[in-house]
């Protein structure tokens, strides 16, 4: 089945968040993002959301300089073009150097035009199973504030959480807290704060009972995660430090880690994202899907990437009301005890309210 791009616009979107959202690198306190819309000749339509922030803080992609790209670099490349596959977006856009998260908001609207012409959710067409998706959530706060708000997601239903470490954190706290919640997996993310400490600025937190630590340091701080791998039993996870297939071999080259995150925007899209999947499942690579502080466009998405049956670890997929008064999906995204029931619908499943 071909498909003609006839036309391609975008929506910017800006909210605010519910409560602001703070790690070692950044406070966010309102989101702006970018809805890429592809319409083949039948005016069906087809959505991917641009994850870059407005500043450079988690990639050197930033909401402005991503427009420029997908406008004026990208758009014409697929504009006027008869797609055999989706994939084949990703490989009019290889001629253009870097920019994932430009190149993946058009790739994952393609995506999902494909699937609606084929009457298919889109999970369905990427080769995932229809079983609802475990919610997992981020939660953040002081020393006091923690404890209540760690209780506040369990009460709504999440069975992952996880947790923002840097040095300044207190293990014995969060082991403490990870103790008084039997049950619960606890994710620590770490940002790269510990890049220039030394190992045992990292041990301490070996025996708090975290499930894994995600990016400990550096991107490409490769020997620093090898060295943490081999020291600690509690599995290392990058997440900053995978930009494609190849860091992923390197990874694995290297032992410098034993999971990954796949965020489909650092990645580049759906095909980059993949292969990745093929590549992890061969080598015995956990994997679990990312968020970005994302609107629900992108989630539904990670929803239909997180169904694949390869990927066996809890993602970060929050309720729509989590970060947003209104998300930008019609219906919202819920998460009902502990899970998020994937759509029937063809596609990704949701409308488009902007």
């Amino acid at each position: 089945m071909a498909v003609k791009i006839a036309d391609i616009r975008f929506q910017a979107v800006k909210k605010p968040l519910n409560q602001p959202f703070v790690t070692v690198l950044q406070k966010v306190v309102e989101r702006e993002a970018t809805v890429a819309i592809v319409q083949d000749e039948d005016e069906q339509e087809g959505y991917g959301e641009c994850v870059a922030f407005d500043t450079p803080w988690y990639t050197e992609e930033t909401v402005t300089g991503s427009r420029f790209i997908m406008e004026s670099v990208l758009s014409p490349l697929l504009k006027g073009q008869l797609l055999e596959h989706p994939a084949d977006a990703a490989r009019l856009f290889a001629k253009v150097k870097g920019n994932h998260m430009a190149k993946a908001a058009l790739e994952m609207a393609v995506w999902d035009l494909f699937a609606k012409r084929k009457g298919m959710p889109l999970y369905e067409f990427v080769g995932g199973i229809q079983e609802p998706v475990p919610a997992g959530v981020v939660v953040a706060g002081d020393a006091h504030e923690l404890g209540r708000n760690v209780a506040l997601a369990i009460e709504r239903g999440y069975r992952r959480i996880k947790l923002k470490i840097s040095p300044a954190s207190d293990p014995i706290e969060l082991k403490n807290l990870i103790e008084a919640n039997a049950g619960i997996s606890f994710y620590a993310d770490a940002n790269g704060s510990f890049s220039g400490l030394e190992l045992e600025a990292l041990l301490v937190f070996d025996q708090a009972g975290f499930a894994l630590i995600e990016q400990p340091y550096g991107e490409q701080q490769w020997a620093a995660h090898r060295m943490a791998r081999s020291n600690m039993k509690t599995p290392i996870c990058l997440d900053e430090s995978i930009h494609g297939l190849e860091d992923v071999k390197r990874m694995a080259e290297q032992q410098a880690g034993d999971i990954i995150v796949l965020k489909m925007g650092r990645l580049g899209g759906w095909a980059e994202t993949l292969k990745i999947v093929e590549f992890c499942t061969n080598e015995q690579i956990g994997m679990w899907v990312g968020g970005m502080i994302e609107f629900g466009i992108s989630k539904a998405h990670n929803l239909a990437l997180a169904s694949l049956p390869e990927i066996k670890l809890t993602g970060d997929f929050s309720d729509s009301g989590h970060f947003w008064q209104t998300d930008i999906v019609d219906p919202e995204i819920r998460v009902e005890h502990g899970e998020i029931k994937l759509s029937e619908r063809p596609g990704i499943g949701y409308r488009l309210n902007i």
